[in-house]
């Protein structure tokens, strides 16, 4: 039974529509909770997801279990073994390249579209093309592109939103794993985030009702085909869901 390891950082924002998808390929799915568990499992599990977060990728100063995380994401790399970032966990995985991690121009709330590269349409993120290439945004920081890693998509407000580093590390600024009919966990949770942001509530649960359905077919495809590629990469098998 392959293992998958995931790192959260706040309890509303989990593997949401990854978790039935890994369970329908006879994962063992494991949760350890940044701040609270410790951060260094013996050995590498064959897949590690890292979170999102309201913290900054940069802040080990003020949370110094950051550093653990680096070191785990360093030692999946090294392995050479599947590795997804989902927001802050995109954001720690372009640190630990050596790319720069920083505060963007404004924050980034809410559903827009994405901007794919030529490498994104041919990437998994094709996928997201049935659904207008719309997904939700929910972060602040921003990174620098890894050297040697292929952009796939952006954002006017953000160049990039999505890279991938061989077959292997999938990198995702945005949210297609969000279980949207738990949004209001996310409105709760973010309260004070989206006060400051000036986000209003309304318009965000209406266009999270207009594009639920299709992000969560379209978002359980892209990571359908990113796992049997990675997987088939490291000679092991993850089978796609029926």
């Amino acid at each position: 039974m392959p293992e998958a390891l995931a790192i959260r950082h706040v309890p509303f924002e989990h593997l949401g529509t990854l978790a039935p998808l890994l369970a329908s390929q006879g994962f063992k799915v494991t949760y350890l909770e940044a701040g609270v568990d410790r951060l260094d499992p013996s050995g590498t599990p064959d897949l590690l997801v890292v979170l999102g977060g309201p913290i900054g990728a940069y802040q080990e100063a003020e949370y110094p279990f950051i550093a653990d995380e680096l070191a785990l994401i360093i030692r999946q790399l090294d392995a050479g073994k599947p590795l997804i970032g989902i927001c802050l966990g995109a954001q720690l995985i372009a640190r630990t390249l050596g790319a720069r991690v920083y505060p963007g121009k404004a924050k980034e709330i809410g559903w827009s579209p994405l901007l794919p590269s030529d490498e994104g349409r041919t990437s998994c993120l094709a996928q997201l093309a049935e659904n207008d290439w719309q997904v939700l945004h929910w972060h602040g920081d921003v990174f620098e592109l890894p050297a040697g890693a292929v952009p796939l998509a952006s954002t006017p407000l953000t160049a990039n939103q999505a890279f991938t580093l061989g077959d292997t590390v999938l990198a995702l600024q945005f949210h297609i794993e969000a279980a949207t009919a738990e949004i209001e966990h996310w409105l709760i949770g973010h309260s004070l985030e989206l006060a400051q942001a000036g986000v209003e509530l309304a318009p965000l649960r209406n266009e999270t009702a207009r594009w639920d359905l299709g992000l969560e077919a379209a978002g359980r495809k892209v990571f359908e085909i990113w796992l049997a590629t990675a997987f088939a990469q490291v000679g092991q098998t993850a089978e796609p869901a029926p």
